[in-house]
């Protein structure tokens, strides 16, 4: 038997430095991003579940969703990603079992890409695209993340000048 929620966005709303350390963002960062989230998600129903050929009953029939409100479906994907715990952790966690954790994180990892995608907050993949990037957000910073590796280095100086 799987015990009810432990962690959800009402018990955290009002713990602001718990809900940070959790899943990296302010209550304010948690608000924006979840009116894309929510977005997102009735895009991933619609798509996946309302509008599908072969259902055998109305939308909603069946079980109830254990994540049942939008947040908490928020701060679990996004609990999921900072923390990284294992599956059966994080389902303990949330008060469901592993195999659902498993199911809510693909789920839900689709979704928050997403509404990523709508904040534009996703990173860019292809260094070609950059000055796209750049001349659409004048104002954006970003990090390059890299690891200094070992090269060969060639013996002759102009060959060395070269590179």
């Amino acid at each position: 038997m799987v015990a009810k929620a432990m962690l959800s966005y009402k018990e955290l709303q009002n713990k602001p430095r718990i809900l940070q350390s959790l899943t990296g963002l302010s209550r304010s960062e948690f608000a924006q991003l979840l009116v894309s989230f929510e977005r997102a998600w009735q895009d991933y129903l619609t798509q996946h579940y309302k509008k599908r050929d072969n259902r055998l009953r109305r939308y909603g029939g069946g079980r109830k969703a254990e994540l049942l409100e939008t947040q908490d479906k928020l701060l679990f994907i996004l609990f999921y990603f900072r923390q990284y715990p294992t599956q059966a952790v994080q389902g303990y966690l949330f008060g469901i079992g592993q195999a659902q954790a498993h199911e809510w994180i693909h789920r839900l990892t689709g979704v928050l890409n997403q509404a990523l995608g709508y904040e534009q907050l996703l990173p860019e993949r292809r260094a070609y695209r950059l000055k796209q990037v750049l001349a659409a957000c004048p104002g954006l910073e970003f990090v390059v993340d890299g690891t200094e590796r070992r090269i060969a280095r060639s013996q002759d100086k102009a060959k060395r000048d070269e590179h």
